[in-house]
């Protein structure tokens, strides 16, 4: 491959990265995982002979997908994967960053990905998420294509109801995030309950700053006792808004240092889950800057 060639082929890579990207964080939960999972697809791109490639977006998509088996595999084998990681943006952030958020994924819906099976978490994401058909992931995770549906099938029946689903509207998601931050500040219980849908669940990731680690708070009254640490964030932090993995959400600093990032899921005008990240190895590794006063 001469130097033109190579030139070529990087450049019709790049149209496809944000979708890779996508697919990758959506799979493995973890940024720097997929951005290697992505350079791997890279590297086995160049080093292949590509006049026989007919989709170049469905064969690199594919290629991902056994990479991120293979991450996952090698996970299970462990026995321990990293925490998910959050994709943060403001809330006018440029297209290319828009399109990755918006085919990323609330933390909850995370946690509950990584219950699954490596091959069924990979036969739900690309078919239900990315709508890849059976007949190309079957050979992805060596099943026939009827296989990888029941795959996906047993998958799909798992998380159903155990991770809510967000409303579509940007704006409804800001007014209830906007609506709990000014409850909080208020210090207005009675404004809490209005804001909280009765089955929220919230899960705080505190690393070694909590016992245990992580937190998990399910049902209204739970996380109402929360309202005095609420209050005391809200009025000693600067808050700016954010989108969390594509939903409205929070950046928090104290003193010019991010202390928590807050991600939320808002269905029919109400907060049903809450995300709290507060570790401060996770938070530096995302990279975020304080909120201007």
């Amino acid at each position: 491959m001469n130097e033109r060639d190579f030139l070529f082929l990087a450049e019709r890579f790049e149209e496809h990265r944000t979708h890779l990207e996508a697919v990758a964080h959506r799979m493995l939960g973890s940024r720097a995982e997929a951005d290697d999972a992505v350079q791997e697809a890279w590297l086995r791109l160049a080093r292949s002979e590509t006049g026989g490639i007919g989709d170049l977006g469905g064969w690199l998509t594919s290629v991902v997908g056994r990479v991120c088996l293979d991450v996952l595999r090698t996970r299970t084998q462990r026995g321990a994967a990293p925490p998910p990681a959050p994709i943060v943006g403001a809330p006018d952030t440029g297209p290319e960053h828009q399109a990755l958020i918006a085919d990323s994924v609330g933390l909850a819906l995370l946690v509950v990905l990584e219950s699954l099976t490596p091959p069924e978490r990979l036969a739900f994401v690309l078919h239900d998420v990315f709508g890849l058909p059976f007949e190309e992931i079957g050979p992805i995770i060596d099943r026939t294509p009827a296989a990888a549906r029941d795959l996906a099938d047993r998958a799909r029946h798992r998380v159903r109801g155990t991770a809510p689903e967000p409303g579509p509207d940007p704006a409804a998601q800001r007014r209830a995030v906007d609506a709990f931050l000014a409850a909080a500040r208020a210090g207005d219980p009675d404004a809490l309950v209005a804001v909280l849908a009765p089955d929220v669940v919230l899960r705080a990731d505190g690393g070694t700053t909590l016992p245990g680690g992580t937190r998990v708070l399910r049902g209204r009254a739970a996380v109402l006792g929360q309202a005095a640490t609420f209050h005391r964030m809200a009025t000693l932090a600067t808050s700016r808004p954010a989108r969390v993995n594509g939903a409205a959400g929070l950046v928090n600093s104290v003193d010019g240092a991010v202390i928590s990032v807050m991600g939320f899921t808002v269905a029919g005008g109400r907060i049903t889950a809450i995300e709290i990240l507060s570790d401060p190895e996770r938070l530096a590794a995302l990279g975020l800057t304080a909120p201007e006063h």
